[in-house]
Parts: structure tokens; C-alpha cells; sequence
């Protein structure tokens, strides 16, 4: 094997607050030789997801924190290039958590093939990757029926969209709420939402009254903070919250206070069950053939912001902060 350089994007400070340009680095690193068992990937998109914003803290957590002046990881889909083992062969599509880099050397089990059949390669880091699985395991979680009005927060973005139109399928009237006049356009005309609305414009609570006079049944909450609490609000007597997220408070320096109508969990015998779509591995192979088959048909739209090159890797990952995205955020590689 030719030696290879790697340009990869590293974390040299933990931010404070947003996180900056500041707190990465572009630096090169020379791959090693490839040794009998291992494959050589050249990654094609990676993925930029408001969950790794945690893992740049210091301390424990759910998973363990980035290392200083070390490349990041995440979601990557790439092709072999060169294979010394017997699973993989040069072209085979795959993909794994070396993101933040444009090389890399793995074995087996940390890769997973995919198929060529969907284009581009990125769809498997959205509508078929972690994204539109934590969307779907989301919704297997609970109890969803037709007829629920579900609401879903951070609706625009790669989770949100994905679950907004797999409730669709399932027969329930979908709301969204979103950042922007032109998101809320997305959800509507091109996912099919019911109704959706800007949370920027006026009192979420206010406008969800509007949309959903008659309450809600199930809320999916990537957000927390004032929507968590207009939600508890809305809810009727036993609803449902999916708890995927809460990007209202990642970038807080001190844990903000609970919602004030928490109370209303035990009024209206309601259910909260957090989702993690790790626990859910084992079914990966189900999910991808139930939504491939959707994508296939046409019935589920995979939409993407695409950003070039992995010098931009970091402005994508802070944009993601600043509501940049639509759909799923990727940076293209090669």
C-alpha cells in the first residue's frame, strides 16, 4: 500500500457555550501500512449531528467525551479502496464512525456494507442511516395510532423530517414546528405536515392552540425547553412524549430549570419514553428495509445540506446551532 495523507478535523479546546472555529483544528496524519485483517476507506460524506455537541464536554456521559487533540468521530459512509480482509473487497460502499476524516484504516466489524442502489451515498447517514432510524425506533417506542395528532419539534431537521413522514404512513395528522418562514414551507409542501409553524414567530404555545385546538395526542421532542413545556400543556389525557433530544439547552453553560407544568404527567396519565438508537442496533436490517422500501417508492423524501470539503467540517457542525440546515447536514468528502 502506498502511503496515504489524511487531512482530519481535531477538537484542541472544549467549548464554552457555542461552540467555535476556535475550539478545532485541520491537521494531516500519515496512515499506517494496511496489515493482513484490515481495510483501507476513503469516506465520501460525513456526518455533523447536534448529539456530538455533548460529547465535547469533559466528564461521563451516555458516551464517552472526545479527547483533546484527537480526530472526532461520527458517522461516515465511504469506499474500501483496499482490502486485506476476506469481508470486504475494493468499491464495496460502507460505513462507519470514522467521520472527521478523509482516510482511514478499520477492521470488519467496524464497518457496515450498504448497497449502491441509493444516490448519493449520504442517504445512508439520514433517511437510512442513524437519523432515519432513531426516527422510526422513535415511533416504535410507544403506542402511535392512525388518527393521533403527533407534534414534532426541530421538524426541518434530519430526525424531525424523517419522523414527520413516517407518522404520515402510519395514518396520524402531523405538526411541525420549525425555525423559519421557509422551513415551515418544507415541512408542508415537500414532507406533507398537516400543519406546521415558526416557534421564532410568536409563543409556541399560542400557536399550538391554533394548529391543534383539540390538543395533541403525541409529542416527539428534539428540542425541550418552552416547546417540552407548551407540549405538557397541550397534551391530552394520556399522551405520549418521545424523548429524542433537547437542543434548546446543549450549548448552556448550567442546566436550565425543568418545565414548570411537569405536574401535568401525573393529571393526565401521560407517558415519556427516551429513545436511544443504540439500543436498537439489533434491528437495523428491519428498518432499512421497511424505509428503503418507502425511499423506493417515493413515499419518504431525503433531503439534504450539503457542504464541501472537510476544512468545513466545523462550520457545518456550528451551523447546525445557527438553524442552517434543512433536512440532514453532511460534508461532502470526495
Amino acid at each position: 500500500m502506498t502511503r496515504i495523507m489524511s487531512r482530519e478535523i481535531r477538537m484542541i479546546s472544549r467549548p464554552n457555550g457555542y461552540p467555535t472555529a476556535a475550539n478545532f483544528e485541520l491537521a494531516q496524519t500519515e496512515l499506517e501500512p494496511l496489515k493482513d485483517g484490515q481495510v483501507l476507506v476513503r469516506n465520501v460524506f460525513m456526518s455533523v449531528d447536534p448529539y456530538m455537541r455533548g460529547r465535547m464536554n469533559a466528564g461521563k456521559s451516555y458516551i464517552p467525551p472526545f479527547e483533546l487533540g484527537k480526530a472526532l468521530e461520527g458517522g461516515a459512509v465511504g469506499e474500501v479502496l483496499e482490502s486485506r480482509a476476506k469481508e470486504f473487497k475494493p468499491g464495496d460502499a460502507v460505513t462507519s464512525s470514522y467521520g472527521w476524516r478523509e482516510y482511514f484504516v478499520a477492521t470488519p466489524k467496524e464497518l457496515h456494507w450498504v448497497g449502491r442502489e441509493f444516490h448519493p451515498l449520504s442517504v445512508y447517514l439520514g433517511a437510512l442511516g442513524m437519523t432515519g432510524m432513531t426516527a422510526w425506533a422513535g415511533l416504535n417506542s410507544v403506542e402511535i395510532k392512525a388518527g393521533d395528532v403527533i407534534l414534532v419539534s426541530g421538524a426541518a431537521g434530519a430526525v424531525g423530517s424523517m419522523v414527520g413522514q413516517l407518522a404520515k404512513l402510519r395514518g396520524c395528522r402531523v405538526i411541525g414546528s420549525a425555525g423559519s418562514a421557509e422551513k415551515v414551507r418544507f415541512l408542508q409542501e415537500e414532507c406533507g405536515f398537516e400543519r406546521a409553524f415558526d416557534y421564532k414567530a410568536a409563543p409556541v404555545l399560542e400557536q399550538l392552540k391554533l394548529v391543534a385546538p383539540d390538543g395533541i395526542d403525541v409529542y416527539f421532542d428534539n428540542v425541550g425547553g418552552d416547546t417540552l413545556e407548551a407540549a405538557l400543556t397541550a397534551l391530552n389525557v394520556r399522551g405520549r412524549i418521545i424523548a429524542c433530544g433537547s437542543i434548546s439547552g446543549y450549548n448552556e453553560e448550567k442546566p436550565r430549570p425543568g418545565p414548570s407544568n411537569l405536574f401535568n404527567m401525573v393529571t393526565k396519565r401521560l407517558t415519556m419514553k427516551g429513545i436511544m438508537v443504540f439500543d436498537w442496533l439489533h434491528r437495523q436490517a428491519i428498518f432499512e428495509k421497511e424505509v428503503g422500501a418507502y425511499i423506493k417508492a417515493g413515499t419518504v423524501k431525503h433531503k439534504e445540506t450539503v457542504v464541501e470539503g472537510i476544512d468545513k467540517a466545523s462550520d457545518a457542525f456550528i451551523g447546525l446551532f445557527q438553524g442552517q440546515n434543512v433536512g440532514k447536514m453532511v460534508v461532502k468528502l470526495a
